[in-house]
């Protein structure tokens, strides 16, 4: 997939803040979008929004389902791989790393849903597919081009 250079930079941005937040949780591995979108295709796998419900009205990850749900019905789930996913990477790194301590295994999104949106992943609100994203305001509008940022 080709990128437009204002995309590139967005994408160094993510690599960036995501990098910094990685040293919280160094011992979970990351899956980047691209890889989850060719695993989607052939394997199980529990994807598992950690943002707030204000951010999954907006957009998730089709296939996704909240934390909170995840959470209710975690023996639902049991033996399948989990990857986490928010917003850039880093609160679904340490939730991604809770999961792990209580024994899943859990693989966080590098970029999360931002980084996804530059692999061209689709995105779903309860109206079907959408281009709308959250983000946290100007400094996180880093979605691909072609997307809508919500804040």
């Amino acid at each position: 997939m080709l990128w437009s250079k204002s995309d590139e930079a967005k994408r160094k941005k993510i690599d960036s803040m995501y990098l910094r937040s990685k040293a919280q949780f160094p011992e979970v591995p990351e899956i980047t979008a691209e890889d989850l979108r060719e695993k989607l295709k052939t394997e199980e796998l529990v994807i598992v929004d950690v943002r707030g419900p204000e951010e999954q009205a907006v957009s998730m990850i089709e296939g996704a389902i909240p934390s909170m749900d995840f959470e209710r019905n975690m023996e639902e789930y049991e033996g399948a791989p989990v990857v986490c996913y928010c917003t850039m990477g880093h609160r679904s790194g340490l939730y991604a790393q809770h999961l792990q301590r209580l024994g899943w295994e859990a693989t966080n999104l590098k970029g999360s849903i931002l980084s996804w949106t530059h692999a061209g992943g689709e995105l779903v609100d309860g109206d079907g597919s959408t281009r709308r994203v959250h983000v946290w305001g100007p400094r996180t509008s880093l979605e691909a081009e072609g997307y809508d940022p919500v804040w």
